[in-house]
Parts: structure tokens; sequence; C-alpha cells
């Protein structure tokens, strides 16, 4: 697939906006999330990016960050980029073992934000290095970090357990509040939820990562029929297909709870040290 059209003329812009205000300390600008997994979906995908500077960019510099930013999501709409402006010597650190002094600025949900970058993680690092994309600067080929597969998969099988759990646990709780949300929200819980867990379910499977459209097939050719259902209704959530699977919004959300409650626990009992 390569750079989306509209993601190029984005970039273009995002690099003449940045050097008319930092002229000389872009050093490199990467692309890593669904755009580097060749699974960009139009008006879904964000632009996931990090931009490598020749200094540490600090709160000084927020002003400037923000006009860019904000110039370009004025003028586009979608995608959003989100992402992170970093040094060099930062890419493959995790963000648990950085200083504690060290902050970076990032641009995430159409925010500015100072401090730990939250994606600094071995997914991150995964994908940029073997998939990333290269819009200017050094080549990541070039760049020394890298992961052993079993890091990759007990990060996830982690995050699985202490994220993805607590979401769970408060959608459970919370059913009665979440069943009145309007349908749009709904629907995004559902597919952030079930496709979100079936690419970690993947990871620790495959000791690699795939989009969440990928993942959906393949949950599709490994779990049991009685989950096919959620996992449909997702993935048409995501391909922004309209079809009535369920009967009610209840009977989605409680699918989807049951669902990765079990995805959790079987990935618990069948999947570690396999």
């Amino acid at each position: 697939m390569g750079i989306p059209k509209d993601v190029d003329t984005i970039l273009t812009e995002y690099i003449n906006l940045f050097n008319e205000h930092f002229p000389g300390m872009m050093e490199g600008l990467y692309i890593h999330g669904s755009i580097a997994l060749n699974a960009y979906v139009e008006d879904s995908s964000d632009i996931d990016f990090i931009t490598v500077t020749k200094r540490r960019l600090a709160e000084e510099d927020s002003k400037a960050l923000t006009f860019i930013h904000t110039t370009i999501a004025d003028k586009y709409k979608k995608p959003e980029m989100d992402g992170v402006y970093a040094l060099r010597e930062d890419l493959g650190v995790f963000h648990k073992n950085r200083g504690n002094d060290v902050c970076c600025p990032y641009y995430n949900n159409g925010e500015l934000h100072f401090g730990d970058f939250f994606n600094f993680n071995p997914i991150t690092w995964w994908v940029l290095k073997r998939k990333g994309i290269t819009i200017l600067g050094e080549k990541l080929e070039n760049f020394q970090f890298d992961l052993h597969p079993e890091e990759l998969s007990s990060y996830v099988l982690g995050n699985m357990n202490t994220y993805w759990t607590n979401r769970i646990l408060m959608a459970e709780a919370s059913m009665e509040q979440l069943v009145n949300l309007p349908r749009e929200k709904i629907d995004l819980e559902i597919e952030w939820t079930v496709l979100g867990l079936l690419r970690q379910f993947y990871t620790i499977k495959e000791y690699d990562i795939v989009s969440k459209l990928d993942a959906g097939e393949y949950g599709l050719t490994q779990l049991p029929l009685e989950w096919h259902k959620i996992i449909n209704e997702a993935m048409n959530i995501r391909k922004g297909i309209k079809t009535k699977i369920f009967s009610t919004e209840l009977e989605k959300l409680d699918q989807t709870v049951r669902f990765s409650k079990f995805l959790i626990k079987y990935c618990n009992n069948n999947l570690v040290n396999s």
C-alpha cells in the first residue's frame, strides 16, 4: 500500500510547517501503526508518527508545536496525527526504563502533552523496526535497537492481564450505562475491545503483529464458532458495514464482555510458555 495519498498530503504540509517553526531541527520522520502494517482504513486510521529532533523539545516549544498540529487538524479532519517527538537515543527504549526527568512532547487525541510517552513499548518498536516507513532521515534498518519475540509476547500478555482485564471489569460493572450510549459509541467500544484483544491473541500465539482486521480474520480461523458473531460484528464496524447480527445493543455488549473474558483466560491457560 505504501503511503496513502491523503496521508502524503498531510505529511508534506506537516514537514513544511515544522521546518518553518524549527528550521534544521527535524532529523527524521517515521511512520508505524496501521499504515506500516498495510492496513490503513480511510476515515478511521490515524497517522502514527515519530519525529526525531536534533535537540529535545521542551515545554517552551509547546506554542509552536500546538500551532503546527492545530493548523493541520483544522484543515484535515481525517486522518488525525498521533505521535511523539523524540531523540535518536530514545528509539527502542521502553517508557519504564526512561529517567524520571525525561519528558517528551507528544500529540494524541487532538492535544499536545508533555510526559512519558505511553507508546514507548515493545509493540511500537517491533512494528517500527520491521515494518516502519522512513519519510525523512536515516533508514530504520540502520538503527540498532531490536526485540526478542518473547519480550513482545510477555509484554502483550501483561497488558491483557492489566489494562484489558480492568477495562472489561469496568464495562461489566457499568453495563446499564453503556447500553444507553449512542450506537456509534457502543460500536466503537466493541470494535476497540474485540479486535484489540484479537491482536493481542495473535501476537502471543504467532510472535508477530498484524492489523485489527487481519487479527479478526485470524480469530475466525482459530477460535470456537460461538465467538464468530461478535468477531464479525467488530470487523463490520471497522469496515463501515451496516448489518444487524445482534438483536439488541445489550446483546452485543454482553457478548463482547463474555468473549473478552474467554480470550484473556484462554491466553493465560493455553498460550503461556507454549
